[in-house]
């Protein structure tokens, strides 16, 4: 077991690592936040939300917890947390149908916006800036019928500590699918202690397996006394259009296949790109698959290539955060987003996916300067 100790302007976090498949270091750094709930973040090197990573790293921790899932007959429903989880759920599920590509299978992942009269489930994040969470039954009939009778859930979020976000979805989905069997909680670390898959599964009554690429406890002790000051609002009014969402490709009403990509649109968008070029692909809050799907494309056509997404999470600068651009969110919310550890002038192109109006992302372009190019995916309707 090994030891570390953070010193962040908010207090102190110390962790013990029990079991690591990667090392600390390579996983994941640490930042201060202005949050009663929690004064701390996690800084995943390994994720594409809050630092810059290579797309095929960001492939390796996919497949890694992909391959250690044990799972039973299906239906199986991944469920990832928006906003910061859901490129790494669908990651980790487009894995999962590599390596059983005949799965009977369903990608789902929470949201923040509201589509209106629609069946969704509701649960609370409790420690989140934004706690309220939505998750909707798909559009498709035949899927929903699998979201429905699923006998297997696997829960997937970049970082686990207490576990009450998950028990409080599992519990949701436990009412309107009393045949499940089995859930699995999957993070890249977990922070919760040794004892709590067997205190998960008797709060659940069911049978709870943990699995992560780093397991650790954690202690945080606030500072004494702290200039802090009250984090802009990251809840906004959820009034987005819904024919403005890609609600039909990026999982928000749920996929079963890997998101296919137009050939002729990555050459477009490789086009004029010298070999070892630098290339961003940034996605956009909750959007965040697109990008590193993408970026894989163009990572193996030779480019230099990172991929991040900007989020609403107000983050202190300072530890492991050393770059913040703020802007106008392009979902009509009025609150402020953001795009950490991020230096515009470092690429040769930023490739912005987006699956909002174009016109909403002038204060973002503007910001991220003439390298800056936008692409959006195009959202097939159901059929």
């Amino acid at each position: 077991m090994t030891e570390h100790h953070i010193e962040l302007d908010t207090g102190v976090l110390r962790l013990q690592v029990r079991k690591a498949r990667f090392p600390l270091d390579d996983l994941c750094g640490f930042a201060a936040r202005d949050n009663p709930k929690r004064g701390f973040l996690f800084v995943s090197k390994v994720l594409g939300k809050h630092w810059p990573v290579t797309p095929s790293r960001m492939r390796e921790i996919h497949a890694h917890l992909a391959r250690r899932l044990e799972l039973g007959p299906g239906p199986w429903l991944c469920i990832a947390m928006a906003e910061t989880a859901t490129g790494l759920g669908q990651g980790v599920f487009e894995a999962l149908l590599e390596h059983k590509p005949d799965a009977d299978a369903l990608f789902v992942h929470s949201t923040r916006y509201h589509l209106p009269d629609w069946p969704r489930l509701e649960f609370q994040e409790p420690h989140c800036h934004a706690p309220q969470q939505l998750l909707y039954e798909p559009f498709d009939p035949h899927l929903r019928e699998r979201f429905r009778t699923a006998r297997e859930l696997i829960l997937i979020d970049d970082e686990i500590s207490t576990g009450s976000t998950f028990c409080n979805l599992a519990a949701a989905y436990q009412r309107l699918n009393p045949n499940l069997e089995r859930v699995h909680f999957v993070a890249i670390t977990v922070f919760s202690g040794a004892e709590s898959a067997p205190a998960w599964s008797r709060q659940l009554g069911l049978p709870v397996s943990t699995l992560s690429a780093l397991e650790a406890e954690l202690t945080f002790t606030p500072a004494a006394s702290i200039a802090t000051q009250l984090p802009p609002s990251a809840v906004g009014d959820n009034r987005r259009q819904p024919e403005q969402l890609a609600n039909h490709s990026s999982g928000r009403l749920g996929v079963d296949t890997r998101l296919a990509l137009p050939e002729a649109d990555i050459q477009d968008l490789a086009r004029d790109l010298a070999p070892g070029a630098k290339v961003l692909m940034l996605g956009t809050g909750e959007y965040m698959h697109l990008a590193y799907r993408i970026g894989l494309e163009l990572e193996a056509r030779g480019l230099e290539t990172q991929v991040q997404a900007t989020t609403r999470s107000p983050i202190r600068l300072g530890a492991d955060i050393q770059r913040r651009l703020v802007f106008q969110d392009n979902y009509g919310e009025g609150i402020a987003n953001y795009l950490y550890n991020v230096d515009p002038a470092a690429f040769d192109r930023i490739i912005l996916c987006h699956e909002t109006p174009i016109d909403d992302l002038s204060d973002l372009v503007h910001n991220l300067g003439p390298a800056c190019m936008t692409y959006r995916h195009p959202d097939p309707l159901p059929a």
